[in-house]
C-alpha cells in the first residue's frame, strides 16, 4: 500500500520532536481523521535554519512531515511558498487516495507558518 519512502520517512523520521530555539510553532490538525502535526522553525537572516516536527497520525501524517522539515531545511520564506501536498506526495512516490490528507496537513502547517510572517 505504501512505497518505500513513506515506510523509511515512518521508521526513521527525520527532525522528528522539539525545536526549543523555534522563532515560530504552529499547530495544524485534520478534524476528519484527528491527525495532528506541530510545526517548529527557527528562521535566521531570511531562511529557515531548522525546521522540527510533532505528530499524531497515520504513516502518511508522519512520512509527509518528516519529508515536509527536509524540503523546508536553508530555504527562504519565498521558495517554501512553492511547497505542496501534491509535492510532498509525489515526493513520496505517491499516497494512496485514502491517506493523501497526511500531505494535505503538511501543506496546511506551511500554510499556517506563512500566515505568522
Amino acid at each position: 500500500m505504501y512505497s518505500a519512502v513513506v515506510l523509511e520517512h515512518c521508521e526513521h523520521p527525520r527532525n522528528q520532536g522539539d525545536l526549543p530555539d523555534a522563532t515560530h510553532t504552529v499547530d495544524v490538525s485534520n478534524p476528519v481523521c484527528g491527525d495532528e502535526l506541530r510545526l517548529a522553525v527557527r528562521i535566521e537572516d531570511g531562511r529557515i535554519a531548522a525546521a522540527r516536527f510533532q505528530t499524531r497520525g497515520c504513516k502518511a501524517a508522519i512520512a509527509s512531515a518528516s519529508l515536509l522539515t527536509e524540503l523546508m531545511a536553508g530555504k527562504t520564506i519565498e521558495e517554501i511558498r512553492g511547497i505542496t501536498a501534491e509535492q510532498i506526495s509525489n515526493a513520496l512516490g505517491g499516497l494512496p487516495a485514502a491517506t493523501r490528507h497526511g500531505s494535505q496537513l503538511a501543506e496546511d502547517a506551511v500554510d499556517a507558518l506563512l500566515d505568522q510572517l
